[in-house]
C-alpha cells in the first residue's frame, strides 16, 4: 500500500512539473537560439530618431528586443509589422529596431510609413560596430536581452512575432 501511494505521488509530481515546464518551453522554431550561458553585452551606443545617443543601460529592468534591419531587406519588411503589433500587445517589452544599413533617416521614416508602423521608434547605429559586438551574420537578426542586460537568446533571420508559442515564451520572461 505504501508503494502504491509513493507511485501515485511520484506520478503526480511528474505531471505537475511537466505541466509547468511545458508553458515556458521555447517555441519550436529552427532559427531561435537560446544560449546555455547568457552573454554580457559590452558598452554599445546607438541613436534614436532625434539623433540622441542611447545605450542599453537606458532600458535596464525591461525585457529588450533589438531587431537589426535595413529598408532594402525583404524579410525585414515582412517582419516589421509583426514587431509593431508585438509592441502594442506587450507594453513591458522594449523593442529597438535598429537600421544598420547606414541609410539616411528619411529612408527609414518612409519605410515605417509604407508599412504603417505606429508603435516603434526608429534607431540607427554603426553597422560595423554592431556586427562586431553582436557577431551578426545577416539581417534580420533579433537579439533578446533579459532585465539584467544579458543576451539570452537570438533569432537569425525572419520570424513570425505573432506565433502563439513564441508570444507565450516571451511573456514568461517579462
Amino acid at each position: 500500500m505504501k508503494y502504491k501511494k509513493l507511485n501515485y505521488l511520484t506520478l503526480f509530481i511528474y505531471l505537475i512539473s511537466f505541466g509547468t515546464s511545458y508553458s515556458i518551453d521555447p517555441p519550436d522554431t529552427k532559427n531561435l537560439i537560446i544560449h546555455d550561458q547568457k552573454i554580457k553585452i559590452e558598452k554599445i551606443e546607438f541613436f534614436n530618431s532625434k539623433n540622441k545617443k542611447i545605450t542599453l543601460n537606458d532600458y535596464r529592468s525591461n525585457l529588450v528586443i533589438i531587431n537589426f534591419w535595413a529598408t532594402w531587406c525583404a524579410p525585414c519588411k515582412k517582419e516589421m509589422p509583426h514587431l509593431d503589433q508585438l509592441k502594442s500587445k506587450f507594453k513591458d517589452i522594449e523593442i529597438l529596431p535598429i537600421n544598420i544599413a547606414d541609410e539616411e533617416l528619411k529612408k527609414s521614416k518612409e519605410f515605417f510609413q509604407e508599412l504603417n508602423i505606429k508603435n516603434l521608434e526608429i534607431f540607427t547605429g554603426s553597422s560595423l560596430e554592431f556586427a562586431k559586438v553582436f557577431k551578426l551574420r545577416g539581417i534580420p537578426t533579433t537579439i533578446i536581452i533579459d532585465k539584467e542586460g544579458l543576451e539570452f537568446a537570438r533569432i537569425i533571420g525572419y520570424i513570425d512575432f505573432e506565433n502563439k508559442s513564441l508570444l507565450d515564451w516571451l511573456s514568461n520572461h517579462l
